[in-house]
């Protein structure tokens, strides 16, 4: 049980509480990102159907149990937004490079790539997309998605190593498009109406699960929806929510669900886990070993993060001098921020910008308004799903205001800083 999830003690809690039969119906697990999570959920979710191994263990060969590790149960949903193609990305690698070497890890390797695959499609269920106008559009994409793994799957032998890597890179370029165009990024009031129906349906694939996702990203009206669910949650389902923002969760919502904390792992676990899940090894791969997760995860974006960072850091000086930012000309060299990670790291680099402000008792007020302010932006992205260009518009305005309350601080302080490169 939970043999996947590795280096967290909260796989060692819950495996306590199902042998003691005190898992709560409703739980959340809260921690940084790329510290299992979603694996944890997974796993969680396979455990509690199961029928056959009161352990849970991972090699069990029930049905249940089959269906859920190749993430095709009818008795799981997974909802909210995710930035899925960066693992496919990464999982289609370690497929094509054992593959190329004939190792005993082609196997794996091509189990991690399907999964990785299906913890995107999955959340495009006609469950959840019911009575959504989206789901006519997206379907041929998923159809598509679906016919190519047809061509991969376990049961039969892998193609060749050129039709294989055209097989995958076709298989990329829909996940690219499902992702990017179609999955909200904050969870839509409709979908918690359709899963709480199929929630209080009754089953005979033993208990369902529904995994939330980034609970965090809701409008008002999407989260009150959940609350309703949450108070008198149906006896045959449970609910895991995950979050990297416990802060930003709702009290009334965090009094009904029991809290797993998920901790950052050290270099060293991380590394661990990039060499046993992706099969990582820098003689063949021709670069050091990544010494964090996240950072093997952005390695695989279309844009060097670096790059992006840069692009940050001009676009807060420009603002900081009182220019407006050339914005067209840097959303193109940031690939318009798609994947949405991308748009993260230009946020985090910001945030890193004005912390030179802290440095001085009267740019202490100044930081607190531009924090609040890429806060709000965030949110106004993530969680309203504004245009990225929109709201980095919005973002200069705000931050001259910012400058101009403050008496120029930003210009005289920050660029000094900022100069130094």
């Amino acid at each position: 049980m939970f043999e996947n999830v590795l280096y967290q003690s909260a796989s060692d809690l819950l495996t306590e509480d199902i042998a003691n039969d005190r898992l709560p119906g409703s739980i959340l697990f809260s921690g940084p990102a790329s510290s299992g999570k979603l694996t944890c959920a997974l796993e969680l979710a396979r455990v509690m159907a199961c029928r056959e191994n009161p352990k849970g263990d991972w090699n069990c060969r029930c049905e249940s149990c089959l269906m859920h590790k190749a993430l095709l149960s009818p008795s799981l949903l997974i909802v909210g937004s995710g930035n899925r193609t960066l693992e496919i990305a990464a999982a289609r690698n370690t497929l094509l490079t054992q593959n190329a070497r004939n190792t005993s890890h082609v196997d794996a390797a091509r189990y991690l790539y399907l999964r990785a695959v299906r913890k995107l499609t999955v959340r495009f269920s006609p469950i959840l997309w019911q009575d959504d106008d989206k789901l006519s559009k997206f379907s041929p994409l998923l159809q598509s998605i679906s016919e190519a793994l047809e061509e991969i799957s376990p049961e039969r032998v892998l193609p060749e190593g050129d039709e294989l890597e055209k097989i995958l890179d076709s298989v990329g370029k829909d996940c690219e498009k499902l992702e990017g165009s179609y999955l909200y990024q904050s969870l839509p009031v409709l979908q918690i109406r359709n899963f709480s129906y199929w929630a209080h349906l009754s089953s005979n694939a033993g208990k369902k699960v529904l995994i939330i996702e980034h609970a965090d990203k809701m409008a008002d009206s999407s989260r009150n929806a959940l609350l309703k669910i949450l108070e008198e949650p149906p006896e045959d389902t449970m609910f895991i929510l995950t979050t990297d923002r416990r802060g930003a969760m709702l009290p009334t919502i965090l009094s009904r669900v029991r809290t797993y904390t998920f901790f950052n792992r050290n270099i060293k676990s991380q590394q661990e886990v990039i060499k046993r899940v992706f099969h990582y090894d820098p003689i063949t791969y021709g670069g050091p070993m990544p010494s964090h997760i996240n950072t093997f995860l952005q390695s695989h974006l279309p844009v060097s993060p670096e790059n992006v960072r840069l692009n940050a850091r001009i676009f807060f000086k420009s603002a900081a001098e009182g220019h407006v930012p050339n914005i067209p000309a840097i959303m193109s060299v940031c690939g318009n921020f798609k994947p949405g990670e991308l748009f993260k790291i230009f946020m985090e680099e910001i945030a890193e910008c004005q912390k030179p402000l802290l440095n001085s008792a009267a740019g202490v007020a100044a930081s607190a308004e531009i924090t609040d302010v890429l806060r709000e932006s965030c949110n106004n992205v993530n969680v309203y799903n504004q245009n990225v260009m929109a709201c980095l518009e919005e973002l200069t305005r705000s931050i001259m205001q910012v400058n101009r309350t403050h008496g120029g601080i930003l210009k005289d302080i920050v660029q000094n800083s900022l100069s130094e490169e």
